[in-house]
């Protein structure tokens, strides 16, 4: 029987890792089940929907890879070229052979990263895609994973996964929330990609952080505050977001610190 993918989030699971009928993401406080109950589809229901995949350049940097009609929460992938092959930072809950076919174009993948469970998506079918391309995800994470694969279950603040490609675990939103920073975010210069443990806002010189977007639960400030001491030795010009557009285009680390700070204060935890 084909894999089912939750209609909210996007996440596929196999048998081994669903218990009940509900998407366990889905369930979690910094989720929500669809309001006409929990619903499934599958990768063969969405192939046959009339979708079609999308790659594009994001703001003249990175390649980005898409949906139209979206699946789950909307977001797009990245693709982070560097030594030693491509990262596809975060995922979706689709593929075809259009989309596998455009990213062998561009180089292939030779590993997948991915910010938070909401967004694991098909990373298995995307990692199987591409020779079982290692995926990472943060070990504090691990019990959210839906899928048996080539999962990485990194431990600790950092780690290098390919030569100028950085995971941090900021912590933010999940425990195991991690970004990406390339010394080379795909247009020569340094950027972080984000998902959204750094959230880029509507007025895209600003970032924030949420323990829940869709339930507005706000972060802890400790964790803020560590993240934004981890991201201190790195140099960024850019944040990628999560979804189409959604960048920090210049001054970026700049726009961390005073989102980080301009959200303390409003909270009360500065002055």
């Amino acid at each position: 029987m084909p894999l089912p993918i939750c209609v909210t989030c996007g996440v596929q699971y196999d048998d081994a890792h669903r218990s009940g009928e509900r998407c366990r993401i889905c369930a979690d406080e910094r989720q929500y089940i669809g309001w006409g109950g929990q619903q499934w589809t599958s990768l063969d229901e969405l192939r046959a929907s009339g979708r079609r995949g999308v790659v594009r350049r994001e703001h003249g940097g990175p390649w980005g890879v898409g949906v139209e009609p979206a699946v789950g929460i909307g977001q797009r992938p990245l693709l982070v070229p560097g030594a030693g092959g491509t990262v596809m930072w975060d995922c979706f809950g689709y593929i075809d052979d259009h989309l596998v076919s455009a990213v062998e174009e561009r180089g292939g993948l030779s590993a997948i990263a991915i910010s938070h469970p909401h967004f694991y998506g098909a990373a298995v079918e995307w990692s199987a895609a591409f020779g079982d391309a290692p995926i990472y995800v943060h070990a504090a994470d691990r019990e959210w994973f839906c899928r048996d694969g080539n999962v990485v279950f990194w431990e600790g603040d950092t780690t290098e996964i390919l030569p100028g490609r950085t995971l941090v675990n900021c912590g933010v939103h999940f425990a195991g929330g991690q970004v990406l920073h390339a010394a080379d975010g795909g247009d020569g210069r340094p950027a972080v990609f984000s998902g959204d443990i750094f959230t880029v806002v509507m007025d895209r010189r600003y970032v924030s952080f949420m323990y829940s977007y869709p339930n507005l639960i706000p972060e802890s400030p400790d964790v803020i505050e560590r993240a934004v001491r981890l991201m201190e030795p790195f140099d960024f010009d850019v944040i990628y977001g999560a979804w189409w557009d959604r960048v920090v285009s210049s001054d970026a680390k700049a726009a961390l610190t005073r989102s980080a700070d301009r959200y303390l204060r409003r909270i009360g935890h500065r002055s």
